[in-house]
Order: structure tokens, then C-alpha cells, then sequence
């Protein structure tokens, strides 16, 4: 399947007319591009990556055996959905970094030191989900990853910390790393969540819906009891989380333990490699830049791209698919894929609307039985203020070194919101371009402001938005 998956050259994709075109691989994007291609409609797929998956299924092309085992059916299952990718017909273009789309269509991209383009009668965006920023004491010192980051070096490489981790924060992905550490004969120092008493409480509203979608719990129940069977230490409800550090001969400082309370007692844990995770947020890097209409969801704590019920923005003819638009995982990103695509496939005139109505329906029901564990979700893993809105001596800023400290201080001299940010300290005008520090400003500068966080807003994105260099942008 890798040969198959391979890029196309460049200079014959430049300037190319097209029906399609869909950023990113992942299971919302492959969905959509095998649906609009078996509609008849000519489709390019672009991602970074060098084979398609996206980050829940990375690497799923050359994933062995032993591989798949260790991480599970879940990721295996998407074998299935790139294979169906590739019978389809659709172009993929792999390598391409997408540093523009346009409110016309056009979607500019990077590809071997050379820029190019399409310009397409439709565009659907199925750029995925970033991992929540977690600004504790010690989140920049080196031996500190997130779980997330983790995840990829074991999906693409088979990559393993060489000395036993500490996983610490909240949400699925934290369990299922350590499962799958586990399975591929990891030591796992703890496993420190931050979830209490009180979101189990607030979550049990929310019982009912997830009891009608018992597979998820059971999966979770599941790689609880695995990690417990291991041996693994599991705190719960932690407070205060801090990462100590130490210096080497060399005078280098990194990480050297996780000290954090659980109900008023103090734990230290001595540990080089800590692994981070306080749940994903919709990556809405393009959906603002193309200035369409964002407002803050307050049960994932994030900004969304308001949608019709087939993921098109207000900027029309521009859809977004999967966890761009809401985090609901791979299930439900697959679903909304198809959705985007048949929504398209009928504007475009491939089918009619009775036809695009007819098969949507299966899509929706399966979507509406994948989407009932989420506001249990939700509820039960949101972050903690004191993890998402840190105190003034941690570097919100990891790009321009800006602590949050500083931050109130610009609030204190007429700062309303993180583009003042920027000219008041550099904040987010690093390389990661905010993607690491912009919600943790927008709540930091709203709990000073006292106000909503729709009110302070995010930072405004513009193009590029993947590096590139004016060498390569005068290629074009």
C-alpha cells in the first residue's frame, strides 16, 4: 500500500483546475475524498505527512503486525478506511504543507522546497485536532513531551521512552498511551489524573446517553483495568502538578520529578521523562484565517467554526470535517467526512439531492450513536483552571518566553485581547504561530478582564500559516 500511497511530482500538480480539494489525511479527509471521488468528481488530497492516517491512524500503511497489536483494533481499523482511500481514484499529494486557503478556493501549498497550487470549485478542510496546552511549572524543561507527541514516535517509529515515564492530566488519550505502553512491555512509572470527585459527579448527568453507547465505557473500563493489573500507580484527583528540575555536569537543565498533592497530601515522583495530556481542541488555524465565524464552546473549552449540519462555514463553498470543527474523535470525524463529501458531490451536480438525503441518513444515525459518550466526556475530563490558567511565574508563551504573569500585566496597562498581546510583549508571534499559547492567553487575559471568553477572542491567524521562505513563496 506504501507505493500506492506515493506522492505525484510536484510541477504536475502546479496551477491544476479541480472539483476537490481536501487538507488532511485523517479519517475525516480520507472519508471525504473517497466519497466526492466515487461520486465521479475529480478530488486532490494534500497532507504533510509522507502516507496518509492523519494522527489517530499515522503510519497505518507500514504498520506491522506487532505494531497494530500493540496500539489496538481502533488504530488498525484504519487500514480499512486508507485502502478504501486508494481504490477510490482520488490524487493524494503527500509532503504538502498547506500554508494558504483562500475564501476563492485557492489552496496554496509547500512540496519539496517548491510552491504550488489548486484552485478548486470546492474545499473541504479536515485539519484535525492540537493537544490542549498544559502550562504547569516545568512544562518547558527538556524530558517533557505531551502524550500526544508520545503517541506519534511510537505510531510512526516504534519510538519508546528509554527510561519508565510518568503520564499526568486528564482525558482518554493518557489511558490508552498507557495501555498501549503497557502492551509493548513499557514500565510506566504512575499515572497521575487530575480528574476528581466532582467531575465524576457532574458527569453522571450525563450517564444515561453514555450507558446507550456502552462500547466506549467499556473500552475505558478496560484499559483502566489492564494499567491496574500492571501494576501501575494510578493518583487520582492531583493538584498543584509541578515539574522539578535538575542539572546535568554540563550545566543542562531538564526534567527530574513530578511533585503534585492528591486531597492535601504531597507526592514526589522522580522521573526524566513526564508525558503531558490535558485533552485535544479543534485546530482552527485555516477557519480563522479565512476570517469565518468562530464562538467559544464552553463544554471543550475551545473556539469552534460555527457550521450547517454538513460542515459548511459561512464562507461558502469551504467545509470543515472531523475534529476541526468539535472534537468527537476518529468515529465520528469518518462520518462527517462522508457528510462534507455528499454535500458537495450535490452542489457540484455529481448526485441529487433525494440521493445526497438518501445516504446521508445512515451517515447521521451512526454519527448520533458515536457523539452520545461526548458530553460525559466532556464533563468528566474537563481541564482544571489552575492547569489551563496558570499562575503569574509559567511561561504561557513558550516561543517569546511571555509568562503569565506578564500577560496580566499588559491587561493592567489597556491589553483587551491576545492581538494586543502581541504588540505588548511578543506573545504568539513565534514559529508555532500561537498554537501553543493561544487559548491559554485568551483565558488568561479573560479571567483578568473578568469577562467571557468570546469577548477577549483569539488571536487573528493570517497566511503563511506553515512556515515557508520568500525564496520559495517567489517560486510561486
Amino acid at each position: 500500500m506504501a507505493a500506492e500511497l506515493g506522492a505525484e511530482p510536484v510541477d504536475a500538480l502546479r496551477a491544476d483546475p479541480v472539483d476537490v480539494v481536501v487538507v488532511g489525511a485523517g479519517p475525516a479527509g480520507l472519508s471525504a475524498a473517497t466519497r466526492a471521488a466515487t461520486a465521479g468528481l475529480s478530488v486532490v488530497l494534500l497532507d504533510e505527512q509522507d502516507a496518509v492516517g492523519g494522527q489517530i491512524y499515522r503510519a497505518i500503511g507500514r504498520a506491522d503486525a506487532r505494531r497494530k497489536e500493540i496500539l489496538g483494533p481502533d488504530y488498525a481499523a484504519g487500514a480499512a478506511i486508507a485502502d478504501a482511500f486508494v481504490r477510490s481514484g482520488a490524487r493524494h499529494v503527500s509532503n504538502a504543507s498547506v500554508w494558504q486557503v483562500t475564501r476563492e478556493h485557492a489552496v496554496h501549498y509547500l512540496k519539496d522546497g517548491k510552491v504550488a497550487s489548486f484552485q478548486a470549485r470546492r474545499v473541504i478542510l479536515a485539519t484535525g485536532a492540537l493537544e490542549r496546552p498544559f502550562p504547569i511549572p516545568g512544562w518547558t524543561l527538556p524530558g517533557v513531551l505531551t502524550a500526544g507527541a508520545a503517541q506519534i514516535l511510537l505510531k510512526s517509529a516504534g519510538e519508546v521512552p528509554a527510561e519508565a515515564p510518568v503520564l499526568a492530566g486528564c482525558g482518554p488519550l493518557l489511558y490508552l498511551l498507557g495501555w498501549q505502553y503497557v502492551r509493548a512491555g513499557v514500565p510506566i512509572r504512575a499515572l497521575v489524573d487530575t480528574t476528581r470527585h466532582e467531575d465524576r459527579w457532574r458527569a453522571k448527568r450525563h450517564l444515561l446517553s453514555a450507558l446507550r453507547a456502552w462500547p466506549f465505557l467499556s473500552k475505558g473500563l478496560q484499559l483502566i483495568r489492564t494499567l491496574r493489573a500492571a501494576g501501575v500507580a494510578i493518583y487520582e484527583a492531583a493538584d498543584d502538578l509541578r515539574i522539578e528540575s535538575t542539572r546535568d555536569d554540563d550545566g543542562t537543565e531538564r526534567a527530574a520529578a513530578l511533585s503534585f498533592t492528591t486531597q492535601g497530601t504531597p507526592h514526589r515522583i522522580d522521573a526524566n521523562v513526564i508525558l503531558l495530556h490535558q485533552g485535544v481542541v479543534p485546530n482552527t488555524q485555516f477557519t480563522l484565517a479565512l476570517r469565518a465565524r468562530h464562538r467559544w464552546d464552553d463544554a471543550q473549552l475551545c473556539f469552534t467554526p460555527h457550521t450547517d449540519t454538513w460542515g459548511e462555514l459561512d464562507v461558502p463553498g469551504v467545509f470543515v470535517a472531523g475534529d476541526g470543527s468539535g472534537i468527537g474523535g476518529a468515529l465520528a470525524a469518518a462520518q462527517q467526512g462522508a457528510l462534507s463529501a455528499l454535500a458537495v458531490a450535490a452542489q457540484l451536480g455529481a448526485i441529487d439531492p433525494a440521493t445526497r438525503d438518501r445516504d446521508a441518513a445512515l451517515h447521521r444515525r451512526t454519527l448520533a450513536d458515536v457523539m452520545r459518550i461526548r458530553p460525559f466526556l466532556d464533563s468528566l475530563y474537563r481541564p482544571r483552571d489552575a492547569n489551563r490558567i496558570p499562575a503569574d511565574d509559567v511561561i504561557v508563551c513558550r516561543c517569546e518566553e511571555v509568562t503569565a504573569g506578564e500577560i496580566r500585566g499588559f491587561v493592567a496597562l489597556g491589553c483587551l485581547g491576545p492581538n494586543q498581546a502581541k504588540s505588548f510583549g511578543r506573545c504568539g508571534m513565534g514559529p508555532c504561530q500561537g498554537r501553543m499559547c493561544g487559548l491559554t492567553v485568551t483565558e488568561v487575559i479573560s479571567d483578568a478582564r473578568k469577562v467571557e471568553p468570546d469577548t477577549v477572542g483569539y488571536y487573528r491567524i493570517r497566511p503563511p500559516i506553515k512556515p515557508l521562505t520568500l525564496g520559495e513563496l517567489a517560486g510561486e
